[in-house]
C-alpha cells in the first residue's frame, strides 16, 4: 500500500487523528478533575487492598503519555515510565498540564501515515503507532477507576465519568 493510500485510508476512517485527540483530552481532563478531587494527603498516601496510591497511576499516565508520542514523533524512545516525582497536588496538577501542553505540540508534528506504521514501542512492545496510543488511552481510563473507588471510600463524589468536556 501507498503512502498516499495509508494517508487516504487514515482519512477516511472513522477516526481521524484529530478526533482521537480531541477523545483522549477528553479524558486526560477528566483524569485532571480527578486529581483536583483527592484531598492533598490522600493523593499521595492513599489506597485500598495494597493497590498503588492515585498519585503513582498519575505518574504513569505522564510516563506513557509524551514518551509514547515522541517516540510515534520521532522513533526516539525514552525510558518508559520515567515521569518526575513531586510532592504537592499543586505540582502533580502543573507536571500535568505541561505534558497536555506537550501532547497538543508533538501531535501536531505526526503525519497522518505514521499511525499504521509498525514500531517496537520502548524497545518491547510490538504493534501499530494507534494500537499503542489506544493501550496509553485505555490505560488511563482502567486506571481512573481505581481513583473513583478511592475518591468514593473517602466519602468525596467523584467527577462524572461521562463528562469529559
Amino acid at each position: 500500500m501507498s503512502t498516499k493510500e495509508v494517508t487516504q485510508n487514515a482519512i477516511a476512517g472513522i477516526f481521524t487523528p484529530e478526533a482521537v485527540l480531541k477523545h483522549w483530552q477528553g479524558h486526560r481532563g477528566l483524569t485532571r478533575r480527578m486529581i483536583e478531587a483527592f484531598p492533598e494527603d490522600k493523593l499521595f498516601t492513599y489506597s485500598i487492598g495494597g493497590m498503588r496510591p492515585f498519585s503513582v497511576l498519575v505518574y504513569e499516565f505522564l510516563g506513557m503519555a509524551v514518551p509514547s508520542l515522541t517516540g510515534f514523533a520521532t522513533d526516539k524512545w525514552q525510558k518508559y515510565a520515567e515521569a518526575e516525582k513531586v510532592s504537592t497536588k499543586e505540582e502533580l496538577l502543573a507536571l500535568w498540564d505541561q505534558a497536555t501542553d506537550d501532547i497538543n505540540n508533538i501531535w501536531a508534528t505526526i503525519p497522518a501515515e505514521r499511525w499504521n506504521e509498525q514500531i517496537l514501542a520502548f524497545g518491547q512492545w510490538p504493534g501499530t503507532c494507534t494500537s499503542i496510543l489506544f493501550y496509553v488511552i485505555d490505560n488511563e481510563i482502567h486506571h481512573r477507576g481505581q481513583g473513583y473507588v478511592y475518591l468514593r471510600s473517602l466519602g468525596i463524589e467523584p467527577p462524572p465519568f461521562w463528562d469529559r468536556a
